[in-house]
């Protein structure tokens, strides 16, 4: 037996501000939607995680998501176009990435980071 994918749900939600945060800022592409349930996925190829912590690193809040970008410095412009208040960073951590927490539309911490030796 083998995992073959995480997901996420997150609920309840408004899909035109799901498709403006997820899809327009992080460029994720919608690859199921039902109506009742929209999928966002990156088109790249990465194995299924999941993270349990205490705190969020650095003393911050556990965030609900974590989202690796391949450049941070494009989704900070995003969201400074989209005027969407960063809570934490852009903060070099001492475990290698470069990372901002902000809040989704639907209030959930989203912590979105690049490792620094992948290009950012």
């Amino acid at each position: 037996m083998a995992v073959k994918r995480v997901v996420t749900n997150i609920g309840p939600v408004r899909p035109a501000e799901a498709k403006a945060f997820y899809g327009d800022i992080l460029g994720m592409e919608i690859v199921m939607d039902h109506g009742w349930i929209v999928t966002f996925a990156a088109n790249t190829r990465s194995r299924p995680e999941v993270s349990f912590a205490v705190e969020g690193g650095s003393g911050t809040p556990v965030p609900d998501l974590s989202i690796e970008v391949d450049d941070l410095d494009v989704v900070l412009e995003a969201l400074a176009a989209a005027d969407i208040a960063i809570e934490y960073g852009p903060a070099h951590e001492p475990w290698g990435v470069r990372r901002v927490y902000v809040r989704d539309p639907f209030g959930r911490l989203v912590n979105i980071l690049a490792h620094a030796d992948r290009g950012d």
